[in-house]
This record gives structure tokens, sequence and C-alpha cells, in this order.
């Protein structure tokens, strides 16, 4: 591969602190293609040909991993996510290679999470039986709605009925738990359409549920073709309505759109709200890691498949110090997402600044209503967790 520049001739000392401990770490895996390239998706993915070429793919995963193993610092890996695309077009053969891969070179803790993206269109009994053989031990299945019309102008290949078949499947493969996907605000949708999904998603005992409205996002099909998307006031039902129902069958809010039954939430989506580090490979991945040298670095890797094959070409892109005027803001952004926020002194711990820095915007939050009065505790109130922009500012230097 091209050799990287050194990291000490890009990045300058000041951008270095100094850490109590390395945080936890946990590998983020990104398998690009899909089926079929859903309308409002803007995640890097690409439409499958053919064949997938999963023994390449999976050979430079690894060779992508050997180059990030001076960031591991002796620590395990605390989680593992598949993400994608539909990493669930992949054979179970070439994930459990990867797998045994991985561990050759980074120690898995003893309860680590492994979480595979799937979609319902891709679910097959055997196949999903062995995936759970080769140690995956969490799905996140992409249902979105159990619709056909809301599915079909959502782009997505399966049906209602697949959708349903497909939490019964993971029961049945061993998979005790699982998130299902789903979204509302959808094109023309009512507020008995968003509970109607709600209650047939609950109806099918996922431990998890990813539950958030549709945004239209730039670069995408919708952004080009906006679809007719429910007013404000409709929304704002659908959230309140949802909220409580979710509440009334057992599932807790812990983030933004995440939501558990008791001890079940994603902790591999916990480390990213926690500020811990994470290690990305695979086309397009990103990962943020916290190195010896005391660098705090964003990475990402290159963006097309094709590129990604390609041994002449490297497989990061590139790589920020983030500069430590930054930090505040880069760890903020991620843990007032949690609805009880963090530990106050994982501030210090995560990203090796004083606590006392914070004091005279959080003061001013605090009196504005966005921000809990806990000495103990960095958390938005209710008010600042529906204006979490608006609290953010404040910790802008």
């Amino acid at each position: 591969m091209t050799e990287q520049p050194s990291a000490s001739l890009l990045y300058p000392a000041a951008a270095r602190i100094a850490l109590p401990e390395p945080p936890p770490l946990a590998l983020y895996i990104h398998i690009p293609w899909c089926v079929r390239k859903c309308p409002y998706c803007d995640f890097n993915s690409h439409q499958a040909g053919p064949e997938i070429p999963e023994a390449a793919y999976v050979d430079a995963l690894l060779a992508d991993l050997d180059q990030e193993l001076p960031a591991v610092q002796g620590r395990a890996i605390s989680s593992i996510f598949f993400g994608g695309g539909t990493p669930s077009l992949f054979s179970a053969a070439a994930l459990g290679r990867l797998l045994r891969g991985v561990e050759q070179r980074i120690p898995f803790a003893a309860d680590i999470e492994i979480t595979l993206e799937a979609n319902p269109g891709t679910f097959e009994q055997d196949k999903f039986k062995a995936y759970r053989q080769q140690g995956i031990n969490r799905l996140s299945i992409g249902v979105q709605s159990f619709q056909p019309e809301k599915l079909e102008r959502l782009g997505r290949i399966h049906n209602g009925d697949e959708a349903v078949r497909a939490a019964g499947m993971a029961r049945a493969a061993g998979f005790d738990n699982f998130n299902l996907d789903l979204m509302h605000g959808l094109p023309e949708q009512s507020l008995d359409d968003a509970l109607g999904d709600l209650r047939q998603a609950i109806d099918l005992g996922p431990t998890h549920l990813s539950w958030y409205q549709l945004t239209v996002e730039p670069n995408t099909v919708f952004w080009n073709q906006p679809p007719e998307l429910p007013e404000d006031d409709i929304l704002w039902d659908i959230q309140e309505a949802g909220q409580a129902l979710l509440a009334s069958q057992g599932f807790a809010q812990y983030e933004v759109s995440a939501y558990a039954q008791p001890g079940k939430p994603a902790r591999h989506n916990l480390n990213y709200w926690r500020f811990g580090d994470f290690i990305g490979i695979g086309a397009g991945a990103h990962g943020k890691l916290s190195l010896a040298d005391g660098r705090i670095v964003r990475t990402w890797k290159t963006r097309l498949p094709k590129d990604y094959l390609n041994p002449e070409k490297p497989y990061k892109a590139g790589e920020k110090a983030l500069p430590i005027d930054e930090l505040p803001f880069e760890f903020l952004i991620n843990a007032l997402r949690l609805t009880q926020g963090v530990e106050a002194d994982l501030f210090t711990r995560r990203t090796g600044q004083p606590l006392a820095q914070l004091a005279d915007a959080r003061r001013n939050a605090e009196q504005k209503g966005l921000l809990r009065v806990e000495p103990d505790r960095l958390a938005a109130t209710a008010r600042g967790q529906l204006f979490l922009n608006d609290l953010l500012q404040y910790f802008l230097t």
C-alpha cells in the first residue's frame, strides 16, 4: 500500500494531550454493497453487481486493520458493528473468516457485542443460524415500515410480511438480542399509520428499537425529487404519541432516537456517544482514536469500493487531529444526545481537559433551561434535547 505521511509531520505538538487512561475500543466494519440504493440514503452504499468480491474484500479489511494496530494500545475490542450497505449480503463463511482474523490481531472482550445490520429481503434461516454460529450475537434489522405503499416510496426491496418473518427467523436462529430500525414522518404518513408501524414492531418482541424521523439529505434522490412529507403538527403528534407508546411497553428512551428494554441498549452506539474510541475499516469507514502520542484523531477510509480494493491505492483517505479548543464541542455533541447525559468527570477522562473550562457555558445553558443543574452530570433537559443545536452553541469556542 502507499506509505502514509509521518503523523509527527502532519500535526503540531500543541494538539497533544494526556488522558488518564485510553478510552474503550470498538470496531466498525463497513460493507458498502446493497441490492438497490434507497432514494433517502446518503450512506456510502453501492448497488451490487452479479457477484460481490467478498473474499478480496475480507482480505482488504484485514490488511486495513493491520495498519490500525498501533492505535490499539493493548486494549480489547468491546464491540463490533457490521454496517453498510447491507452486510447480510456477505456469506457467514466470509464474515466468520473476517472475525477470526480480527481476533487474531486484537483480543475480544469476554462479553463482546457483535452486531450485523440486515435487511428483511436478505433473510435466509440457515444463513442466519450460521451467522450466529460464527459469533455474531446481535442483529439490527432495517424494517423502516410495514406498510406496502410506504415501503415502495422508500425504495425498499422487502414487504411487510417479509419484515414480520425476518424477526421470527432472527429469534429462531438464536438471536435473543435484536434491533428493529423504523422510520416515521414518511411521505403522506398519518398519526395512525405511524403508530400502526410502531405497534407492529413492538409486537415482534425486539429488545431495541431505533425509531427516527425521515430527513431529506443532500446527494440523495429525495433531495432532488422531494416527497410530500407530513406537516410539522403531525410530526409533533407522532413523536409525542410514539414516545408514550414505547414507554408504556417498557422501552426506555436513552438517546434521541434509541429505545431499549432494560439492560439492552446498543453498547456499540453507547461507545460513540460516550466519546469512546473506534477503529473504522472498509470503504468509506470513519474512526475516532486517542493515540499514544497524545493526539485524538478522526480518520476516514477510501470511499469507492473499486479504489479500496486497488492495491495501488491507500486504505486511509485522510485523518485529522482534533484541536484542543474543539474537544469540548466534539465531546458534547455526542454525550448530550443521551437522555441521561454522562457523568461529568467523563469529560476529563475522554478529552484530558479540566471540567472547570466548561463552567461559564454550563451556567449559561442552565439559566436558559437547556442543561440540567446537576454538578456531577452533563445532561440536557427535555427542552435541551428538543433544541440540541441551540444547547451546543454554548460550547462552541
